[in-house]
């Protein structure tokens, strides 16, 4: 089981960040993520692994004027 932003989802061997955002439903295009308080880029959503019990934030960027 992993967390992503205070909610609890089921984790699977292999499971990555793009698997968590289609899970979650996440399609707004300006996000950052992070697991365990590390970065992950953009770029590396497809390849990059999520550990069980790993705690994942995804925040919304928004900008205005």
């Amino acid at each position: 089981m992993i967390t992503v932003n205070s909610d609890k989802l089921q984790w699977f061997e292999g499971m990555t960040v793009r698997n968590i955002l289609t899970a979650k439903n996440y399609k707004f295009k300006m996000l950052v993520t992070k697991i365990n308080g590390i970065l992950v880029k953009r770029a590396d959503y497809d390849k990059t692994t999520v550990p069980d019990e790993a705690d994942v934030k995804v925040i919304h960027l928004i900008s205005g004027g």
